[in-house]
């Protein structure tokens, strides 16, 4: 019984090592079992970008622009009348002093005329009163006339002195009534407009004339609102016009407006040419074009025109997505927008020609990513970028 006991327990021994044995060998295929397949890389649209607006390409912002005046004035009467005579027309040249329209100056002259009259009786009234202050004061000296006749002898005298002085500028402003009613330049100038007919009656104020002062000439454009933030004051630009080919002229902007015109929601620009010349006639018309190197910055920044889907805003601060060539990651670069357009962005600074930009979905990759680049089948924003 004790030999059948044992040859039964010896095999159950070896069953139980192999056991152990087999699940060793188990748990070690289990811990050494191989990692998973890496994520097949993104795909993305993007382009490599050319800095094609750089400011060594000599292109710039190009604008529609006409010679004008500085200075000008509508020029009217300061009194109402009748128109009767007009001197010059629309393009003469006229003079500081000339006198070029007058109104019918009946009435002005009679009234005139009456000032002159009333003065003159103030005077007389002035020296009568001041004789009889004379002989009081010397009657009141001898205690010949009571207190209260030598003060009312002062009273009149000092009514008539004040009467004379009324009379005085009503007769003033009757001569400049009178010569009110010829119009005269206050400046040297040429007539650009015309604004009333001989025989018509105007009012004070109306305009007559246009007047364009000779002297300074300033370049007016009208610019967009999307382009306000590559024009500043004092930046270079360079002046054509048709009526005189072959020549350009170098000007700067001296004005920018600061609200936009109601109408054409554009913003007048104006320039000033370095160098005035005769040959600029009030009026022609050519072409403007801005450099597109704003003050303060150098002048061979490159500037690039990427899509505006393109930018991406980490925090406040814009930047772009560039798959580096080395291992096809994504970097996130930072850049400075020269200014935001509905289709496009001009950025300078942190691109570079050749660098790969990604155009959409910007908000859906992260930094070092692994990306597939594929074109676009249509790229509407072509310029500044390879295609």
């Amino acid at each position: 019984m004790i030999l059948t006991a044992l040859i039964f327990r010896a095999p159950r021994r070896s069953l139980s090592a192999a056991s152990l044995a087999a699940f060793a060998v188990l748990a070690l295929g289990a811990c050494n079992h191989p990692a998973p397949p890496a994520a097949a890389p993104a795909i993305v649209l993007a382009l490599p970008v050319l800095s094609s607006l750089g400011s060594g390409a000599g292109d710039g912002i190009r604008y529609p622009a006409d010679a004008a005046a500085r200075y000008s004035n509508a020029m009217s009467f300061r009194v109402a009348g009748k128109l009767i005579e007009r001197k010059v027309r629309l393009g003469d040249l006229v003079h500081k002093g000339q006198i070029v329209a007058r109104l019918d100056a009946v009435d002005a002259d009679k009234q005139a005329v009456s000032a002159q009259a009333t003065l003159d009786a103030a005077e007389h009234r002035l020296a009568f009163a001041k004789q009889q202050l004379d002989r009081d004061q010397a009657q009141f000296a001898q205690n010949l006339i009571a207190a209260n006749q030598l003060e009312q002898t002062q009273d009149a005298y000092a009514a008539a002195l004040a009467g004379r002085e009324q009379s005085a500028a009503q007769r003033v402003m009757a001569r400049n009534t009178l010569q009110y009613n010829a119009l005269i330049a206050d400046h040297d100038g040429v007539i650009t407009s015309e604004n009333a007919d001989t025989g018509q009656v105007v009012s004070a104020g109306q305009a007559v004339y246009g007047l364009a002062w000779t002297g300074d000439i300033d370049i007016n454009l009208d610019a967009a609102a999307g382009d306000l933030g590559r024009i500043v004051v004092g930046q270079t630009a360079r002046v054509t016009f048709a009526a005189l080919p072959g020549h350009n002229f170098q000007a700067r902007v001296r004005e920018v407006a600061p609200a936009a015109d109601p109408q054409s929601r554009t913003y007048r620009v104006k320039l000033t040419l370095n160098q005035p010349t005769d040959a600029v006639r009030i009026g022609m018309t050519g072409e403007a074009t801005l450099s597109h190197v704003a003050a303060g910055s150098t002048a061979d920044a490159p500037i690039f025109k990427v899509p505006a889907t393109a930018i991406f805003h980490h925090g406040s601060d814009p930047a772009v997505w560039v798959i580096r060539p080395n291992d096809s990651t994504l970097e996130l670069r930072p850049v400075t927008v020269r200014s935001y357009g509905e289709r496009s962005s001009l950025v300078a600074g942190g691109l570079k020609d050749g660098d790969n930009v990604v155009l959409a979905g910007v908000h859906t990759v992260y930094a070092g990513q692994r990306v597939t680049q594929v074109k676009p089948l249509f790229n509407g924003e072509s310029e500044g970028v390879a295609q």
